[in-house]
């Protein structure tokens, strides 16, 4: 019966269920003007309503990192989007003209929003979330979950104390480079991996205000990765440097880490830096592996592009821009796996049903948040801090 695999990596009935007219679309089905979808964990009685999500902001983030992926997602509806900008809704308008735009929160659920994706200054991540999980509704936190670990901790307590899905918005997971370095460390293509160097770099204007500063927002890409290709940290060590405006936001960083196992990070990001350097080199005791560049997928959808309009081609990287693994003798190009951030609003809606967990655990935006404050105190001290993490 579920022998039809579907891009959202869902296996899905080739035929509408029993009962159910006409109109299947890929994996959903068009029943008396409703839609519904079919998740593999829920066996023939699988047939649920798309999970209807509205998004709180509307600036870039939510612009081409969120709408287009919540809106072209298998098993997901995007019914509204909060923002009070006219110019904004003007936008969403245009580009989603099947969404209601509201002013708030509660506008949100009276336009029928049973979950809820925040993508608004970082700053007011904490107190959106809060009020949306109070209210019962699923949230989804962009990054940086919380400006303190302490924050991130008891917004965490309270998602587990009201039994509310919550999970944060960690999409570089998915990035092609970055799901490539994976694998090559799960299969010991490098060997044993004894330092692993990412940077984020550019020169240009920033950091915008709504991030909180690079630290915040390039470091909280950089340090997730880092611990989940390496584990948890043993101690950090960082130097921030500072805009000479009024904000006084950092606009360059270098953190620096020692894994719990021994292996090292080195994270850069700058928007300062005229020169970036690769975007991975992960050396290990048997080959190196160098990626230059940033995965094409925040590229595909500012210019336009969909996982619906693309298919699955999707997240594919041209050979041109393919890493090269290093072995002292010899340099190969390595085939880029796809970046699938197109994996993530699916697996959300699906743990929003019961099936399955949410795609990131908010609990590692905690021991992010963690490395981050040491990270802080570590520049304010001029010294290196060790860390005790809540994992």
């Amino acid at each position: 019966m579920f022998d039809a695999e579907h891009r959202c990596g869902h296996r899905c009935g080739p035929e509408p269920l029993k009962g159910f007219p006409s109109g299947l679309r890929g994996n959903r089905w068009w029943v008396n003007g409703n839609r519904w979808w079919v998740n593999s964990s829920a066996g023939l009685g699988g047939a649920v309503a798309p999970v209807r999500f509205g998004l709180i902001g509307y600036g870039f983030g939510a612009r081409y990192f969120h709408a287009p992926l919540i809106a072209s997602a298998p098993g997901c509806e995007l019914v509204a989007v909060a923002t009070r900008s006219a110019e904004r809704g003007a936008l969403v308008a245009a580009e989603h003209p099947a969404a209601a735009v509201v002013d708030d929160l509660p506008g949100l659920v009276a336009a029928g929003a049973e979950a809820v994706a925040v993508s608004t200054p970082a700053d007011t991540h904490v107190r959106l979330c809060r009020q949306a999980l109070q209210l019962g509704l699923p949230v989804v936190v962009d990054k940086p979950f919380a400006l303190t670990a302490a924050d991130a901790r008891t917004t965490v307590q309270l998602a587990d104390r009201l039994a509310v899905p919550l999970s944060v918005y960690q999409n570089r997971r998915w990035d092609s480079d970055f799901r490539t370095v994976r694998t090559l460390a799960d299969s010991g293509t490098l060997g044993d991996i004894t330092r692993f160097e990412s940077r984020f770099e550019r020169r240009q204007d920033g950091p915008p205000t709504a991030g909180g500063g690079t630290l915040l927002d390039f470091g909280s890409h950089l340090v997730d990765q880092a611990l989940q290709l390496l584990g948890p940290v043993g101690t950090v060590y960082a130097e921030m440097h500072y805009r000479d405006d009024p904000a006084r936001l950092d606009h360059d960083v270098f953190v620096a880490l020692t894994h719990t196992g021994g292996a090292h990070s080195h994270l850069w990001g700058s928007w300062v830096q005229s020169a970036p350097g690769p975007r991975f080199r992960v050396t290990g005791t048997r080959a190196t592996y160098l990626v230059d560049g940033l995965d094409i997928q925040e590229e595909l959808l500012v210019g336009g592009q969909t996982p619906a309009s693309a298919g699955e081609s999707w997240g594919a990287e041209p050979s041109h821009r393919w890493g090269r693994i290093h072995d002292g003798t010899t340099t190969t190009p390595h085939p880029t796996e796809r970046g699938r951030w197109d994996t993530y609003y699916p697996a959300f809606a699906a743990a929003v049903r019961g099936h399955g967990p949410v795609p990131v655990d908010p609990r590692d935006a905690v021991a992010t948040a963690e490395v981050l404050d040491a990270a802080r105190a570590s520049t304010a001290r001029q010294q290196l801090i060790h860390l005790t993490t809540s994992r």
